[in-house]
């Protein structure tokens, strides 16, 4: 298997996160990765250039405004959209980002 690698996506190192990229270009800021945050892990708060969409795959994620998301959930954010997230015990999620064409 493939280790997940340090993430640093919203800049500093952040050592309670990490991700595995798929199909991710840090050039385009386009495709595809795993994140993993630890219980208690909290995003560094960002603008999206591009969409973001994500897939809850284990755990929970409760985002800026309140809005609590667990497995199975699917969320997806437009470009300029600003917010963070943090999850009270870990999580697993799929994460998408993309640009209308």
């Amino acid at each position: 298997t493939t280790p997940f690698q340090q993430y640093d996506l919203e800049g500093p190192v952040q050592p309670e996160m990490s991700w595995l990229p798929i199909s991710y270009d840090r050039k385009t800021g386009q495709g595809c990765y795993l994140m993993r945050m630890q219980p208690g892990a909290v995003t560094i708060a960002h603008e999206h250039q591009g969409m973001e969409e994500f897939l809850v795959l284990e755990g929970d994620l409760v985002d800026s405004d309140g809005t609590v998301f667990g497995p199975g959930d699917f969320v997806s954010y437009e470009a300029g959209t600003r917010h963070n997230s943090w999850t009270e015990g870990g999580c697993l999620l799929a994460v998408f980002e993309w640009r209308r064409p």
